[in-house]
C-alpha cells in the first residue's frame, strides 16, 4: 500500500462582490449568528434543564437545522453549508472548553464589524463543485455565483472549504483550504547548514551565526498618526452616543445607531486601517525572513517559549506581542514541513547564562533580579575567560541543545 503524504495550504484572495451579492453575504453572516446563538442557547438551557443529559454533538445540531428552517423561514436563503459550519464550530468551542484551551462559548453580537462564515465543497462527484477556480479572477461560491478576486497566487490543489469574511474597513476576503499531496511541493535543495535561533525583544532573531534580525518598528513609526486618529473617533463616538442619548429621550420613532453618523465611521475605519497596514507590515516581513531561514537552513533550532505565560508582565506585554515571536515559530514549523527542512524545538532554560565556549553555568546571574537581568547584553566567563554576547552565546547553546537531541 503507498502511503501518500497529504499537506493543507490556505490562500487569502480580495473579493469584490457586487451590490447583490454583498447583500446575500451580510445575510448570510447574520443566519450563521443567529444558528450560533441559538444552539448555544439550546445547549445551555439543556444543562439547566437537566444536568445529565448528553451533550448536543455537531451531527445532533446539524439535524436540527430542517425544523429551524421551517419555523424561520429565512433561512433557507443563505448557504445550507454554512449553517452546518458554524454548528461544527460551535462543537469546536465546546471541545475546546472541555479540555480546558479556551473559555466557554459566548454569544455573538450584530454589533462587531468583522463578520465571517465557513461554506465546503459538495457535489464533486458528479463534476459540477460547489467552490471552483473559474479563471484567473473569477471564483465560483455557493449562492453567490462569479465573484470577481484579485489575487498574488491562484489556490493550488483539491480546495475543501473557504472562508469569506468582511473586515473593519468593510474590505471583503474568502480564505480558500486546499488539500495538496507532498509530493506537488518540491523540497528545497539541501544545504547541510544548521542554525539555532534566539528570539529576543531588541531583535527578533538572533542566528548563532552571529547575525541579528532587529524587530519591526511599523507601531512605532504609525504610532503618531493613529493616535490622533483614536482620539478623533472617541471624540466622534461620545457625540453621537449622545444624540442617541437624546433621541431615546425625545422618544424618536425611529432612533439613529452609531453606524448612522458618517464622521464616527470615516474616523473608525481611518482607525482601522492603520492598525491593518501595521499586522499587514508585520506579517510581510515574519513571511519574508522565515521562508529565507527555511531556504539557507536544513535544520533550525529554536526555543519552546510559553508566550502566553510571558504576557502576564505588563511591562514587556507590548514589545512581546509586536515581536510576534508564535507567529513566527508557526511559519517555520509549517514551512520546515512543506519543503522538506527539519525544526527542532528545545527548553529556553539557562541557554543565555551557560558559556558556549566550556559550557560552564554563571551562578552569579541567579542573584540578579529580573530587570537587572535584562539590562545584563555581554558578560565574561568566570571559568575560561571568553567574552560573550548574551543573545549570541544563548542562540549557539540553543543549537547545540537540538543538534545534541536528534
Amino acid at each position: 500500500m503507498i502511503i501518500i503524504d497529504k499537506i493543507l495550504k490556505g490562500y487569502s484572495l480580495r473579493i469584490y462582490p457586487t451590490k447583490e451579492q454583498q447583500g446575500l453575504i451580510t445575510r448570510t453572516f447574520g443566519c450563521t449568528r443567529f444558528v450560533w446563538n441559538k444552539m448555544l442557547d439550546m445547549q445551555i438551557s439543556r444543562y439547566k434543564n437537566n444536568k445529565n443529559s448528553r451533550y448536543q454533538s455537531a451531527y445532533d445540531m446539524s439535524d436540527l437545522l430542517p425544523t429551524l428552517k421551517k419555523e424561520y423561514q429565512w433561512l433557507k436563503e443563505p448557504d445550507k453549508f454554512a449553517l452546518q459550519t458554524s454548528c461544527e464550530n460551535l462543537s469546536q468551542a465546546y471541545t475546546n472548553f472541555f479540555s480546558k484551551r479556551a473559555k466557554y462559548p459566548k454569544f455573538k453580537s450584530r454589533k462587531h464589524y468583522a463578520q465571517p462564515y465557513t461554506t465546503k465543497i459538495s457535489n464533486v462527484k458528479q463534476g459540477n463543485p460547489t467552490i471552483e477556480i473559474i479563471d484567473n479572477h473569477h471564483l465560483k461560491l455557493p449562492k453567490l455565483h462569479s465573484v470577481y478576486f484579485r489575487s498574488g497566487r491562484l489556490p493550488q490543489g483539491k480546495i475543501k472549504r473557504a472562508t469569506i469574511r468582511i473586515n473593519s474597513q468593510g474590505q471583503y476576503y474568502c480564505s480558500v483550504l486546499c488539500e495538496l499531496e507532498k509530493s506537488d511541493n518540491q523540497a528545497l535543495p539541501k544545504t547541510h547548514n544548521s542554525v539555532g535561533i534566539d528570539l529576543g525583544l531588541t531583535d527578533l532573531a538572533i542566528l548563532s551565526s552571529g547575525t541579528k534580525y532587529p524587530k519591526s518598528t511599523y507601531d512605532v513609526d504609525l504610532a503618531k498618526n493613529l493616535r490622533i486618529w483614536e482620539r478623533k473617533m472617541s471624540r466622534r463616538q461620545r457625540n453621537a452616543l449622545k444624540e442617541i442619548a437624546f433621541d431615546k429621550h425625545e422618544k424618536v420613532l425611529y432612533p439613529r445607531e452609531l453606524k448612522d453618523f458618517s464622521r464616527y465611521q470615516q474616523a473608525r475605519k481611518t482607525v482601522a486601517k492603520y492598525k491593518a497596514k501595521i499586522a499587514n507590515c508585520r506579517k510581510d516581513r515574519l513571511q519574508k525572513l522565515t521562508t529565507k531561514l527555511v531556504q539557507e537552513f536544513d535544520t533550525i533550532v529554536v526555543e519552546d517559549l510559553r508566550t502566553s505565560n510571558m504576557l502576564k508582565n505588563h511591562k514587556l506585554a507590548k514589545s512581546i506581542s509586536n515581536a510576534s515571536w508564535g507567529e513566527f515559530v508557526r511559519e517555520l514549523e509549517y514551512k520546515c514541513n512543506w519543503y522538506g527542512k527539519q525544526l527542532i524545538k528545545v527548553a529556553p532554560q539557562n541557554t543565555s547564562r551557560r558559556c558556549s565556549n566550556c559550557g560552564t553555568l554563571n551562578k552569579e546571574f541567579s542573584k540578579l533580579t529580573q530587570n537587572e537581568w535584562m539590562k545584563v547584553r555581554q558578560w565574561d566567563c568566570p571559568n575560561c575567560g571568553t567574552h560573550l554576547d548574551r543573545d549570541t552565546n544563548a542562540s549557539i547553546n540553543i543549537l547545540n541543545k537540538g543538534l545534541a537531541s536528534i
